[in-house]
């Protein structure tokens, strides 16, 4: 693609964003400890359901020097149904983290926001555009859609590859202001446009740069290699049953037949659920021999 190309891209991509973004909270503040807040619930979780979430941790957690000193029932506590719980211990460690290294700010450069527990790439990419409006190369499943689309293809591979990466890079203007927002128009026009089941392709903006239409909508070449996420009768279920239990009985511990009885779960499952739960530091095996959330 050529770099008038890539001027249109963007100016057609920004102005079609400034008139359909969806106000979503986090867009209206730069608060980094928001920003990143929202980012890690965001992973795997609908945004419908991370909202109320990201609202009532702001109010309880206000810095990470709050969450820092919550304790670990707590924090699964508020979680309550966001699933994979260790998302939430896993913000009180990068918390804790922020506090004794960075003075309890949120780092500003990438390799301080990777060295914190849970961050990852893409968080630190992101927190880096949207918190702090610098250059980043934000990649996330939605901007992987759209290239791998106006590269040709239906979607793209299930895992990420550094080809992707050098892709998107080429992609994002070196202006700071203009990368920050780049980024954050690439992700909601995946989100709201170019989705993977039901693409609106009538209503896509750039639509004569798509190389997936222009090649006639060919079929996706990586449907072989891709798993789809089952929930019954799955390691998770049992999990979120266990910790379903626990979190409506915060302060009490139980044996473990009793675990069992309450979720009735066979103890081909249970057993495993249990065991891993407690090796992830979700719930607490105490003295008495009972389980219960853990609270230090």
């Amino acid at each position: 693609m050529t770099k008038p190309d890539l001027v249109l891209l963007y100016r057609e991509l920004t102005t079609w964003f400034t008139s359909n973004a969806r106000a979503l909270p986090w867009r209206q503040t730069r608060d980094p400890w928001a920003i990143l807040l929202c980012e890690v619930m965001s992973q795997q979780t609908p945004v419908s359901r991370v909202i109320p979430t990201w609202y009532a941790w702001l109010e309880w957690w206000p810095t990470p020097a709050d969450l820092a000193h919550a304790s670990p029932a707590d924090v699964l506590l508020a979680w309550d149904k966001m699933g994979y719980p260790r998302r939430a211990l896993r913000l009180r460690e990068c918390a804790r983290e922020i506090v004794d290294r960075f003075d309890g700010e949120v780092p500003h450069q990438r390799i301080d926001l990777l060295s914190l527990p849970g961050i990852g790439p893409y968080t630190a990419d992101a927190v880096l555009a949207f918190a702090y409006e610098e250059y980043s190369v934000v990649l996330d499943t939605n901007i992987r859609r759209v290239l791998a689309r106006w590269d040709g293809e239906a979607l793209p591979a299930p895992t990420q590859t550094k080809a992707e990466l050098d892709r998107a890079q080429k992609f994002v203007p070196i202006a700071p202001e203009q990368a920050w927002r780049w980024n954050a128009a690439i992700m909601e026009f995946g989100a709201l446009i170019c989705t993977a089941r039901n693409p609106q392709c009538l209503a896509c903006p750039v639509v004569d740069t798509c190389g997936w239409k222009n090649a006639g909508y060919p079929s996706d070449t990586h449907a072989a290699k891709r798993t789809t996420q089952k929930w019954e009768g799955t390691n998770r279920q049992a999990r979120g049953a266990i910790m379903g239990f626990l979190r409506t009985h915060p302060t009490s511990s139980f044996a473990e037949h009793v675990l069992q009885e309450a979720t009735k779960l066979p103890d081909e499952r249970f057993t495993p659920a249990l065991k891993g739960l407690v090796t992830d530091g979700l719930i607490s095996y105490e003295n008495n021999g009972c389980y219960s959330l853990p609270h230090t």
